[in-house]
């Protein structure tokens, strides 16, 4: 078996026996892909307090900030693309964003270790900013994981309902549509 089969069970592992159960606890009303959206919107919230507060304290100028807003920037081009894909996800039917995020699931999680470790071992003077970096990549991950969750199919209740509405008395019978 090669490192990738590894790292791709790993990540199937990670996904099906930790956030699965979460998302299937989560409250009907509140599914988890947006829970996941929510995250990644903080990521992108704490990724720019990071980064402004290293302006504010005098750590880095304004252009040597200009990579870690290029990064921001593509942070942001990802939650924009995540959104417009997110009506791609339906309640009872395989979530298309799973293998499409297969690459990045993975791939997150050493990021959000570096990101620990930095936190950890920064000099105090950056430790406030270094954790908001840090609490960046953990939310991302939630979030990412979060994402590519199954949707629950419909309650009973719901799927009721809807077979009912479909039925329309005509002369004594019933009609579907």
């Amino acid at each position: 078996m090669s490192i990738t089969d590894r790292i791709n069970q790993f990540d199937g592992w990670l996904l099906d026996n930790v956030f699965q159960p979460i998302a299937d606890r989560l409250p009907e009303r509140t599914p988890a892909v947006e829970v996941g959206m929510s995250c990644q919107l903080g990521a992108i919230l704490f990724y720019a307090a990071s980064v402004v507060l290293m302006i504010i304290m005098g750590h880095l100028s304004l252009g040597d900030a200009m990579f870690n807003v290029l990064i921001w920037c593509v942070g942001l081009a990802f939650f924009i693309g995540i959104s417009r894909a997110r009506p791609l996800v339906k309640p009872g039917q395989p979530n298309p964003l799973r293998p499409m995020l297969a690459g990045m699931r993975p791939l997150s999680i050493p990021f959000l270790l570096l990101a620990a470790w930095q936190g950890v071992s920064a000099p105090s003077n950056l430790a406030l900013s270094s954790w908001f970096m840090t609490l960046s990549d953990l939310v991302f991950v939630l979030g990412l994981y979060l994402i590519s969750c199954q949707p629950r199919p419909p309650s009973r209740k719901e799927s009721r309902t809807r077979s009912r509405a479909t039925l329309t008395p005509i002369e004594g019978g019933l009609n579907t549509r």
